[in-house]
This record gives structure tokens, C-alpha cells and sequence, in this order.
């Protein structure tokens, strides 16, 4: 099992982003149908991981830490690699044939894109960590083509720049750990090209966009409508990417996993936003209750009335709107 690391298919977690995000959540058959597609990302991956060991196999023998994974260590012949990668992709893109249209495609281009990844694409400076980040979005994507929803545009484009944010302050992480230039390269080729400014302008970058998204996420209409108390969750937000920063910046951590599960100011925070989120995805109007009323931007007056418990006055009424008629 350590050959497809089972450990790591907790990312394809992405494909659920649309049952809790969306009214999908309330039909039965819907949490079968991101289930499934769970299970089609897993297989997928768990592909990509036994190809990659299989043709990284005589670096990683060299590797102080890669060198126990199953193929390097001789545990596991090349050809059986070979072969359970190829079965493990034949049975993800088959289950991803019984899902709506669209999915096998998406799926599709998600093997193909890590394909390329271990293939060369890793040693790119950049286009490492951009091809990772596409892969989570197309996890998200995915999910919600398996449920035939809409999905944010915002929401989208705030999950992109967040795994951008994430993946540069892994490979910051890496740098701070390693004992010399020489050393961060050999552990990773792309750190040969990335310099610890370089790498500070991206990390500003990218979470400074992933929380303005995230703003304007909570802000769309149909947010505002649908989950409006989610932007009080924001300071939480802010918090965690800060935290991330200020820990990546010590060097203390190999990476974003590594700081979920040791640092206990972020693991709360983040455990918290999770729980919080899912109170007002499920009991949203009722929290509302209990919370200030704010001014949603793109929303009518009298929409605006109307939710906030008052019938809306004559100004406001739909029949004296003098465009009506014309």
C-alpha cells in the first residue's frame, strides 16, 4: 500500500467542496456521487505516485528520506510498479465513464497533467507548484460536475491561489531547512532557481489575492444569499495565512501537512473554520438570528429588506418601479 500512499488521498477532500457548497447537499443520492468521485481521484493518484516512484526510482535510492519508499528500497519490482500504476489508472478512468459528462474529462486531464508532472514538469522552476495547484482545483471542479452544480468563479480562483500560497511556502520551507544551496538542490531540483526573496514576493502574492477571493466569495450574491453569515469566519482567514507565513519563515516545518498537524494554533484555527462553516452551511439562517445585518453589495433594496424581516415600504415595491411596463 505504501507504493500508492494512501496517506495523501486525503487532497482529493476537494471533490466534496461542492455537496457542502451547494443545494446538492440536500439530495440523497448526491453524497454517493462525490463518494464515487473520491474514489475515481484516488485510484487516479494513487497512479501517479507508483509512476512517479517507478521512474524516480534510482534518485530517490540516493535520497536521505526518499530512499524507503517501496521501489527505491527494492521491495518492489519496476514492473509491478509499472503494472499497478497502469491498472490503478484504467479503473479510475472506468468509474469516471459512470459519472455525469464532463467528469471523465476533467479526470482525465488531471492524470495526464501529474503525468507530466513526474515526468519533467517537477524540475521546472514555477511550474512545479502551478501544476499542483491546478490539480486541486480540478479536484473542486470535478466534484462539481459529478453533481451537475455551478460553482463559484470566486471560489475557484480563491482555491488556486491558496494552493499556490501553499505549495511556495513548502518550497520555502524546504529552503530554510536545507544546510546550504548544494544541499536544497540535491533534495529538490527547483530549489536550485528559487531564492528565499523570490520565493517572499510569491508567498505575498498569491495569499494576499486567495484572501481578497475569499472576501469576495463571501460577498457574490448568491453567497450572500445562500451562507451569509460566512464572512464573519474572515479573522480566522487571516489568521491562518498569517500563522502559515510566520511559521514557514522560521524553517521549523517541511511543509503545510507537517504545520496542520503539529502547530496547534493553526490546527485549532483551522478545525474551528472547518466546524464554524459547516454550522452555517446547515443552520445558517438560524445563526443569522443572532448576528448584525449587513449591507450585501449586487443585492435589490427590496431583497435586502425582505431578508432582513420587514416587508419592503412603497418606494421599494416592485409595482412603483417605474421600469416596470417598459
Amino acid at each position: 500500500m505504501q507504493l500508492v500512499r494512501p496517506a495523501q488521498w486525503v487532497k482529493n477532500v476537494f471533490v466534496f467542496a461542492a455537496l457542502g457548497f451547494s443545494d446538492a447537499r440536500y439530495r440523497p443520492e448526491a453524497f454517493l456521487l462525490a463518494v464515487l468521485a473520491f474514489v475515481a481521484f484516488s485510484l487516479l493518484s494513487g497512479s501517479v505516485y507508483a509512476f512517479n516512484d517507478l521512474r524516480d526510482r534510482r534518485e530517490d535510492a540516493l535520497h536521505p528520506t526518499k530512499r524507503h519508499r517501496p521501489v527505491a528500497r527494492g521491495d518492489i519490482p519496476p514492473a509491478a510498479a509499472g503494472v499497478v500504476s497502469a491498472l490503478l489508472a484504467l479503473a479510475g478512468m472506468l468509474l469516471s465513464l459512470y459519472l455525469p459528462n464532463g467528469f471523465a474529462l476533467t479526470a482525465a486531464i488531471y492524470l495526464g497533467l501529474n503525468l507530466f508532472y513526474s515526468l519533467g514538469a517537477k524540475r521546472l522552476v514555477l511550474l512545479d507548484v502551478l501544476i499542483v495547484a491546478i490539480g486541486f482545483v480540478l479536484r473542486a471542479l470535478a466534484g462539481a460536475q459529478a453533481l451537475e452544480v455551478e460553482v463559484s468563479a470566486w471560489l475557484v480562483i480563491c482555491t488556486f491561489t491558496l494552493c499556490l500560497f501553499l505549495g511556495f511556502g513548502k518550497r520555502r520551507c524546504e529552503l530554510a531547512m536545507a544546510d546550504s544551496p548544494a544541499h536544497a538542490a540535491h533534495t529538490r531540483a527547483t530549489l536550485a532557481r528559487y531564492t528565499p526573496d523570490l520565493l517572499n514576493q510569491l508567498l505575498a502574492t498569491t495569499g494576499g489575492i486567495a484572501v481578497i477571493t475569499f472576501l469576495l466569495y463571501t460577498l457574490d450574491p448568491h453567497t450572500a444569499r445562500e451562507f451569509r453569515p460566512l464572512i464573519f469566519t474572515t479573522p480566522l482567514v487571516f489568521y491562518a495565512i498569517f500563522r502559515y507565513a510566520m511559521l514557514i519563515e522560521r524553517g521549523q516545518h517541511p511543509g503545510p501537512t507537517d504545520i496542520l498537524i503539529n502547530d496547534r494554533p493553526f490546527l485549532v484555527t483551522a478545525v474551528l473554520w472547518v466546524v464554524l462553516t459547516g454550522l452555517i452551511v446547515y443552520r445558517g439562517r438560524e445563526i443569522e438570528r443572532y448576528l448584525p445585518r449587513l449591507r450585501w453589495p449586487g443585492m435589490p433594496p427590496a431583497q435586502r429588506t425582505l431578508d432582513a424581516g420587514r416587508p419592503p415600504t412603497d418606494a421599494e415595491s416592485p409595482r412603483n418601479d417605474p421600469s416596470r411596463g417598459r
